[in-house]
């Protein structure tokens, strides 16, 4: 079971990692061109700054905590993100942070979509996820939240 020193776990854990790292970098050239589109688009420096934060939290910290999995691939889980992860995990979800995410995810996803790095068919998936699932998530956070809506009491 020994490799050198290393065994099975820390050889997978470390390709973990070496996934991980990769990944960030491109996400930081996604991120930058995602900033570059929100500001051609007019948008006021804090309402950028705020859509990069929450782009930046779903693609480093949520698509890569369990798994090293690529930005495309979150068009598929943006529904394990806003309707669990987010709710559980987030002391600042709430029916507005949850909102937010999913417009900033929608610009996200469109700009991937427009620069080529998604398909249709996986942005398609996306918007009807939210269609279908954000009330949902809407509720769910309000019930985990103590059923008091955005307070959280």
């Amino acid at each position: 079971m020994e490799n050198g020193g290393l065994n099975m776990a820390d050889e997978k854990y470390e390709a973990y990692e070496r996934n991980c790292k990769r990944i960030r970098e491109e996400n930081a050239v996604y991120l930058d061109t995602f900033r570059e589109n929100l500001e051609a688009a007019g948008l006021s420096p804090k309402t950028v700054r705020n859509h990069v934060d929450n782009i930046d939290f779903f693609l480093n910290e949520f698509l890569l905590r369990y798994e090293a999995n690529p930005m495309a691939e979150g068009t598929g889980l943006v529904s394990s993100f806003l309707g669990d992860y987010f709710i559980r995990k987030c002391m600042w979800s709430t029916p507005s942070s949850i909102r937010q995410y999913i417009a900033s995810l929608k610009k996200f996803y469109k700009c991937m979509l427009s620069e080529g790095k998604i398909d249709s068919d996986d942005y398609d998936y996306l918007l009807e996820a939210i269609r279908e699932e954000k009330d949902d998530w809407i509720e769910g956070c309000k019930d985990f939240n103590g059923g008091f809506g955005d307070w959280g009491w």
